[in-house]
């Protein structure tokens, strides 16, 4: 089991347990599954269904390159789709309860996960697909955050969920029947910003850390886009915190 202690932008230390490599390797092979099928499904349907073998054979060279591209494209662009739309995840990854997370404590994005993709091109096909997985297979062995060569680029790690304690623990805040939110647009934040948000504060505000507090306050104003409050710091994210457990209470 490997621990990885993560220093977030606000000075917040945050341990998550890495997926193991069976783990990584069984999300892999049931994507793959996937995969191989949707291929011969769609070479089924084009070839028998539609009875497009003639017509294909016809084409030349460039045209029947195109066709069997855009056959293969949902399975080129398989675990960009999936992990940019499930937050980190693929299918195979959610069936193991593993994701893609930032080694900075925040949401992996959209360019993190296309740093990733671009990278399956050394980590699993280089050496074919047989035995494309072994290079990822090295580096995340020889790895102290347990990452591919795209994870080291993209700055991410795939972590478990399984022994994750329930973070509305963490997060939860007492609000009263008559309570209304402020600032609807909380709903930006995942879960794990809430919950650095909520470390973050609580230290600060313990250490009388007012620097540390004014760089929060901004750092969610820009996250969350609040053009206008009129609030103390301490106030302020104080209010974002109960907005947030009243609007995602109920999810």
């Amino acid at each position: 089991m490997v621990e990885l202690q993560i220093n977030t932008t606000q000075n917040v230390n945050i341990t998550f347990i890495a997926a193991s490599v069976g783990e990584r390797i069984l999300a892999y092979v049931i994507d793959l599954i996937i995969k191989v099928a949707y291929i011969v499904v769609a070479f089924q349907i084009v070839f028998n269904v539609m009875e497009w073998d003639q017509a294909i054979d016809k084409m030349d060279g460039w045209s029947q390159t195109a066709i069997y591209i855009l056959l293969l494209l949902p399975v080129i662009l398989y675990s960009l789709v999936f992990e940019s739309l499930l937050d980190g995840q693929t299918i195979g990854k959610r069936i193991m309860k593993i994701k893609v997370v930032k080694i900075d404590g925040y949401q992996a994005g959209i360019g993190d996960h296309v740093v990733r993709w671009f990278f399956r091109i050394v980590d699993l096909n280089l050496l074919g697909p047989l035995f494309g997985p072994v290079v990822a297979l090295i580096a995340i062995v020889s790895s102290k955050m347990s990452q591919r060569l795209g994870d080291m680029t993209a700055g991410t790690s795939v972590i478990t969920l399984k022994n994750k304690v329930n973070i509305s623990h963490t997060i939860l805040e007492e609000l009263d029947d008559t309570y209304k939110p402020t600032y609807p647009n909380v709903i930006k934040l995942s879960d794990n910003d809430a919950r650095i948000i909520k470390e973050t504060y609580v230290k600060a505000k313990a250490s009388r850390d007012y620097e540390t507090l004014i760089k929060l306050r901004k750092k969610i104003v820009e996250v969350v886009e609040i053009k206008d409050f009129n609030s103390s710091d301490i106030e302020f994210i104080d209010t974002i915190l109960k907005d947030y457990n009243y609007y995602t209470q109920g999810m």
